[in-house]
């Protein structure tokens, strides 16, 4: 090298030290990738893509998702719908009452889906199930009744099945009180006024389907008497005479079916000797502790043929129960007047009641014959075997109806 060269020239080309790449002019609105943006690059590729790294969506997938939702809305509305069908069906807020008429018969003890049938058989509903289910929702299915219905076609099931639970307003009802012992002339007085319907005393002449010779009465007895068995009756209002007939009737079968007649027919004396026995009971004895007792002093007199001495039953053929009985009445030839006539009255001489009737059929074991009412006893009575003592027991009764003033010594002392 010649020292006249200057010493500021190079003396051999210079290269510049980088890749060609880095002088290239990127184009606009491309960012400049440096060196090191590159390596990193490089060496994220070569990396396996990790469990957070996303993963690359298909082409297609959004068609996918909106197709999925599109069917899920679809089922959503198909099940509202359906809901919707199902509660219309059920609820049936546009159904009315019905219109026209038919009659259906509800069997005891029908259950809900059997009720159902038989009203979707009329017409009067439209579905069994749905009136069993409607039922059960609302809580009246063990409350559906039994019976006769006069229903519209069509109803509603709310309003079927109101028709079938509403319990209808109890009948107006009279009470009729029959009191025991009294003869059926006597229960007809009572029973002026009270709204029956009828002549009582005509029907209890006959009544249908009643013979009361089925119990050993003559075939030639006038009446019912007897059998008109005491108690309080609930009829309709105005109700026939006849009607409280019928069911005193059917209470006198029930109540003497119960009877024990052992000792009856031992006696040989039939079931209609034993009502005559136990209507002088009812009217001779106050007390259900002494009516063993008189029935036993009329057995007793019955089987030693003394005449049984019981005015009552001339009572009865005076038809009068209050007035003193007269010297005069007390000598009338009747068959009633059992202190001339030996044995039984000829009828009964009232209705008895059934401790009465069971008196008569089941009488005391004693020997007595006789009995007396006990001055201020409240009803009781001197019973006695002997005609000394019988003689004794009525000098203290007639002292004390003396000392009274004439007027029957009951008042009580208790």
């Amino acid at each position: 090298m010649s020292d006249e060269e200057p010493r500021d020239q190079p003396t051999e080309a210079w290269t510049p030290q980088f890749e060609p790449e880095d002088d290239y002019e990127a184009p606009s609105g491309t960012r400049r990738v440096s060196p090191a943006d590159r390596a990193r690059a490089r060496a994220a590729a070569s990396q396996p893509a990790g469990p957070s790294a996303p993963a690359r969506r298909a082409p297609d997938e959004p068609r996918r998702r909106l197709g999925l939702r599109r069917l899920i809305a679809l089922a959503v509305l198909a099940v509202a719908i359906g809901a919707t069908v199902f509660a219309v069906l059920l609820f049936q807020p546009f159904t009315g009452k019905g219109s026209g008429s038919v009659t259906v018969q509800v069997p005891r003890g029908a259950s809900a889906s059997q009720i159902g049938d038989i009203l979707a058989r009329g017409g009067v509903v439209d579905s069994s199930f749905f009136f069993s289910l409607r039922a059960k929702l609302s809580g009246k299915r063990g409350a559906l009744r039994s019976g006769s219905f006069k229903l519209a076609k069509g109803m509603s099931y709310a309003s079927a099945i109101d028709a079938l639970t509403r319990v209808p307003p109890a009948a107006p009802v009279a009470h009729f009180t029959i009191p025991e012992g009294l003869s059926r002339r006597e229960v007809a007085a009572r029973l002026k006024g009270s709204g029956l319907t009828g002549s009582y005393v005509n029907a209890t002449k006959r009544a249908p389907g009643f013979k009361p010779s089925a119990y050993g009465a003559p075939a030639s007895t006038p009446t019912l008497e007897g059998f008109l068995f005491p108690a309080t009756y609930d009829l309709k209002p105005h109700a026939p005479a006849s009607a409280l007939v019928a069911k005193q009737l059917v209470a006198f079968r029930r109540n003497f079916a119960g009877l024990s007649l052992a000792d009856a027919k031992r006696k040989q004396l039939t079931s209609y000797d034993l009502v005559v026995i136990a209507s002088m009971v009812e009217r001779e004895a106050q007390r259900d502790d002494e009516r063993p007792l008189v029935a036993a002093v009329i057995y007793n007199r019955l089987h030693d043929h003394i005449p049984l001495g019981i005015d009552a039953t001339l009572r009865y053929a005076l038809n009068d129960w209050t007035k003193p009985l007269t010297q005069s009445q007390l000598a009338l030839p009747t068959p009633y007047n059992t202190r001339l006539r030996q044995g039984l009255p000829p009828t009964p001489i009232g209705n008895p009641g059934l401790a009465s009737l069971k008196a008569a059929a089941n009488p005391a074991k004693s020997a007595f014959l006789y009995y007396v009412v006990k001055p201020g006893t409240c009803g009781r009575h001197a019973f006695s075997s002997s005609n000394a003592q019988f003689l004794a027991d009525v000098a203290r009764y007639n002292d004390a109806r003396n000392k009274a003033g004439g007027r029957s010594p009951t008042t009580c002392k208790q």
